[in-house]
């Protein structure tokens, strides 16, 4: 085995809120987990300049910084926040010697083979595979994105990508009108525009008008309507969400055979699960024509652990210390 004992710093970093917590090797200790409003912040460094007042015996070795946005050579802006995020601020900011900026999606990837199994839901079933087989991490939330995670003896290898600004599936005559309806006002409907708290909005919407109604229903008030069956067109939107949800994750998948699964993460993931089995998930990811039998071996399952991320920029940071885990044994 090789030693797996550094102190390391990450930061989670949303639109709204920056979650920081300190991690030995791959342990997360969550009683260091503090949230900050960005809102009160100038910058990433403020954020970790201030938690590391409280906790100032630390001196981390490693620090890692996941974004809700895209990540080149090591430097990212966050889509809804005016924040730029590179290496050499997170060295002068905590000290750290070895650093790490990646997207939000890397980090749920990097966790995916740390993750507790009472943190797994099953979604659709599948064929055993070996343990180092792909894997998929698809992000549903405040926006959509998917990451394909790939084990090798040497590191992980985590592709960063922004899946969800591609042109959204339009493979059956609804999905087809509501790509239509859609860009006829935006000029373009993408993945994200459907798939996302946002996006169930505007399926609500789009179906509403569908009908000659003016209704207007936020992604709390339609899975609260589904939930109590009090509205049918709430229903039909997760029932089209979950549809549409299938269709683009079996295009993933063949774009990346993840024989090792697909793992759905994010609010709006956790928020529909509970629908997936009834309202045509399965159907639509297997929907390819003379590939439908192929597409039974990817299993489909919901992580449903809000650390996800933190474990996973934790594994990174000691992986790029010490190297990946020892996976001799499979």
């Amino acid at each position: 085995m090789k030693p797996q004992s550094s102190l390391s710093i990450m930061a989670d970093i949303g639109g709204t809120n920056t979650r920081v917590a300190l991690a030995s090797g791959l342990e997360v200790h969550t009683d260091t987990i503090r949230r900050f409003r960005n809102a009160d912040f100038s910058g990433l460094a403020e954020v970790l300049q201030s938690y590391l007042v409280e906790y100032s015996d630390a001196k981390p070795h490693a620090a890692c910084a996941a974004i809700a946005g895209p990540v080149r050579d090591g430097k990212g802006t966050l889509t809804n926040l005016d924040w730029t995020i590179d290496r050499s601020l997170l060295q002068d900011a905590t000290g750290a010697g070895v650093t790490s900026v990646i997207n939000d999606l890397q980090a749920q990837g990097h966790a995916l083979e740390h993750l507790a199994p009472n943190s797994l839901r099953s979604v659709v079933s599948g064929q055993p595979a070996a343990p180092a087989a792909a894997r998929l991490v698809v992000g549903v939330g405040t926006g959509f994105n998917a990451a394909p995670v790939y084990r090798t003896e040497a590191m992980t290898v985590i592709p960063p990508a922004e899946f969800g600004h591609a042109d959204i599936p339009s493979s059956t005559e609804a999905s087809q009108d509501f790509a239509s309806h859609f860009a006829a006002t935006n000029g373009f409907c993408s993945i994200e525009d459907a798939l996302s708290g946002r996006g169930l909005g505007n399926i609500y919407r789009w179906l509403a008008e569908r009908s000659g109604a003016d209704d207007r229903k936020q992604a709390p008030e339609i899975m609260a309507a589904c939930r109590d069956t009090s509205d049918p067109l709430a229903q039909q939107t997760v029932r089209f969400f979950a549809e549409v949800l299938g269709t683009v994750c079996g295009n993933l998948a063949l774009s990346t055979l993840p024989f090792g699964g697909i793992y759905l993460v994010g609010g709006v993931s956790r928020a529909v699960y509970p629908y997936l089995a009834d309202f045509g998930f399965a159907e639509s990811l297997r929907a390819k024509g003379r590939f439908s039998e192929f597409m039974e071996q990817f299993p489909v399952h919901l992580v449903d652990d809000d650390y996800a991320a933190l474990t996973g920029m934790a594994a990174l940071l000691n992986e790029l210390e010490f190297g990946p885990p020892d996976r001799g044994a499979e």
